[in-house]
């Protein structure tokens, strides 16, 4: 698709266009004078006009099978305005679905227009609903910081605890609401979870631009079935646009610490049936709104902060949804399973009485999940794990009406005598973690572990205490620096990430920062996919540039973007060994004689760092013995801390009692 506007593009979305790395755009620029010249943006991030870089591209044969939607998204991102970007993917999806449809956004520039017809076009022959989620993906990645999304993992986990607990089946189908839809994560999931006919899916949403994509969207997945969509523009609190349509099951993420929710003006609505929510707690308001549209027997599951569970203020309205028996479970999930990813959110799922109370007696007691500890610790991944997560909730939610059924570990049920006391506090973790104490098994399964590892510990002790090393003999070395001249190594620093919230997951490059390392812990921040982050691979070593973090080691598995005082060294495999050099750099004298020493956070110079003149043949003997003593290190510290795991659990048993001799 040729461009004739100066849209201007970076060197990290010429290296997506081309399908390509940014080092290798970066060597483009630099090695043919031909290339386009800047035409905006800083030396540090230059800016390109489209048009000439597609020409470019072209006639150098640089554009391999890319097909022609890399070169749109950098035109919707000219537009400047998110909303007016937003409608135009919304209205260039309507006019892929239908190609002689009319254009419907008279509030779009000439540009926008004209950009709408050269997507449908290209959408049709590349394929419209391909098309429309790689452009809507590009608009959620590029305003992330405005947009709190449902990852699709918890999304479909909440729709099949819906279907899950609701009572009843309807004769018409399945009615699927969620008020605030934001760009149809959930209801998407529910189109995609439901097998029958006769869907209705009803979702609101104040923002028009967020409308607009999710209707395009649900739109695509609903094509060709026997489905009713209907999303509404409206405050769904203020203004429901709903009023007394009663659904099958609810699903909602709502925006959450609103004060502004119309607390005033909503004072007498008769929706309040468990009490007025207090200012404070806009989310019991969209707790109630959810009710409010149950048919009887139907089923709610809603996204809310932890604090909702225990704060003071609202504890009266708790309180009434306990004895009620409409609050039938509270899922407390891992940190990373959604917005703000710090958080451990919860979710609240809710059943309206059923016509009969036979279907389903009265609750005498709720049913509390602490899914916290699916977290994939020490896992590259930084989000849950999704797959054991969906199974352990569905699993312990299958007991939600059978008292006699056993609950997996993690669950209880709680007696709402227990519950409803001065501060009806329905925290998972404050009743389940009584019962987590290990069972006979896992702590067999504890001491075997140590064993193992206690062997391996052994076996690299024996191999690295028969080391020989010959005195006084002269070794050469050379430094990073003269390894980068030479062209054997190729040198990256990190960076500040300069965004604000963190991208869709499905979208980003986990973030690998000095903090991360000092806290001994995954990547804690996202970046989104493309940006122009040092990112480092598997086979690269990576290099802390902080005395007090001083660490080298070959990265392995998926890449992560480096922050701040983090390099990525790639080494030339047949000069030299990356565990060699990793090895080499580690060595904690290297760290010290290279570093600043001017205070507590001093830096280490990386290009001063020393690393031995061998052979590529010997480096090899040196490979092995740097990995063993790595591997050494780690199960050291494995043991360590199985060892003190194994300390307090046994302590705990003991001092329960029941000890047999």
């Amino acid at each position: 698709m040729s461009t004739s506007k100066a849209v201007p593009v970076s060197l990290a979305e010429i290296a997506r266009i081309a399908g390509v790395g940014r080092a290798a755009v970066s060597n483009w620029r630099r090695r043919h004078d031909s290339f386009p010249t800047r035409i905006g943006g800083t030396d540090v991030s230059p800016q390109f006009s489209l048009a000439e870089v597609e020409q470019w591209l072209r006639d150098n044969g640089k554009l391999k099978d890319i097909g022609g939607r890399e070169f749109l998204w950098p035109r919707f991102e000219a537009l400047g305005s998110r909303d007016e970007s937003g409608l135009a993917v919304a209205e260039a999806a309507r006019r892929m679905r239908a190609p002689r449809a009319r254009m419907s956004q008279s509030e779009l520039s000439a540009d926008a227009r004209e950009l709408v017809s050269d997507t449908a076009r290209l959408g049709r022959s590349e394929g419209p609903r391909e098309t429309f989620e790689f452009l809507l993906q590009r608009w959620l990645e590029t305003h992330v910081r405005q947009l709190s999304t449902t990852p699709p993992q918890l999304a479909a986990l909440m729709n099949r605890i819906a279907l899950a607990v609701r009572l009843g089946e309807s004769d018409d189908g399945l009615t699927v609401f969620d008020p605030a839809c934001g760009t149809g994560h959930l209801p998407a999931a529910a189109v995609q979870e439901y097998d029958g006919s006769g869907l209705v899916v009803l979702g609101c949403e104040r923002d028009p631009a967020l409308v607009a994509l999710a209707s395009a969207r649900l739109g695509f997945i609903a094509e060709n079935r026997d489905f009713r969509i209907d999303i509404a523009t409206a405050d769904a609190l203020r203004a429901d646009p709903f009023a007394g349509v009663r659904a099958d099951i609810a699903v909602c993420n709502p925006p959450f610490n609103e004060r502004d929710w119309g607390y005033e003006e909503l004072a007498t609505d008769q929706r309040w049936s468990h009490g007025l929510p207090p200012r404070t707690e806009p989310e019991l308001a969209w707790v109630q709104h959810l009710l409010s549209h149950l048919r009887p027997g139907g089923a709610a599951v809603i996204v809310l902060p932890p604090a909702v569970a225990s704060r003071k203020a609202g504890r009266r309205i708790r309180g009434s949804l306990l004895r009620t028996g409409v609050l039938r479970a509270v899922v407390a999930l891992p940190p990373g399973s959604a917005q703000p990813h710090s958080v451990s959110l919860q979710l609240w799922v809710l059943r309206a009485a059923p016509d009969s109370p036979v279907t389903a007696p009265p609750s005498q007691d709720a049913l509390l999940v602490d899914a916290t500890h699916f977290a994939r610790i020490g896992a590259r991944d930084p989000g849950p794990d999704w797959d054991d997560l969906g199974s352990f909730v569905l699993s312990a939610l299958e007991g939600l009406d059978r008292p006699e059924d056993d609950l997996p570990d993690s669950a209880v049920r709680v007696p709402l005598l227990e519950l409803l006391d001065d501060e009806v506090d329905v925290t998972p973790g404050r009743y389940t973690a009584s019962s987590t104490e290990p069972s006979h098994i896992e702590l067999a399964a504890s001491w075997g572990e140590l064993g193992t590892i206690l062997a391996d510990l052994t076996g690299h002790a024996q191999y690295l205490s028969k080391l020989n090393f010959e005195a006084e003999t002269p070794q050469t070395t050379t430094t990073v620096g003269d390894l980068v001249k030479a062209g054997v190594l190729t040198l990256r620093a990190g960076q500040q990430s300069s965004e604000a919230a963190a991208p869709p997951r499905d979208a980003a490059v986990p973030l690998l920062t000095v903090a991360d390392l000092l806290m001994d812990r995954t990547p804690s921040g996202l970046l989104s996919a493309g940006s122009a982050h040092a990112i480092a691979e598997e086979g690269d070593v990576v290099v802390t540039g902080v005395v007090r973090a001083f660490k080298a080691w070959v990265h392995g598995g998926p890449p992560i973007a480096l922050g701040p005082q983090l390099y990525a060294l790639r080494v030339d495999p047949e000069k030299l060994d990356a565990h060699f050099l990793a090895g080499c750099l580690r060595a904690p004298a290297n760290g010290r004689q290279a570093g600043t020493h001017a205070s507590s956070s001093s830096r280490v110079d990386i290009r001063r760092l020393q690393v031995l003149q061998l052979p590529l043949e010997e480096q090899a003997a040196y490979a092995e013995t740097f990995r063993r003593l790595r591997t050494f290190e780690e199960l050291l510290t494995r043991t360590d801390s199985l060892a003190k795991g194994l300390v307090s659990d046994v302590s705990d048993r003991l001092a329960s009692g029941g000890l047999t001799t």
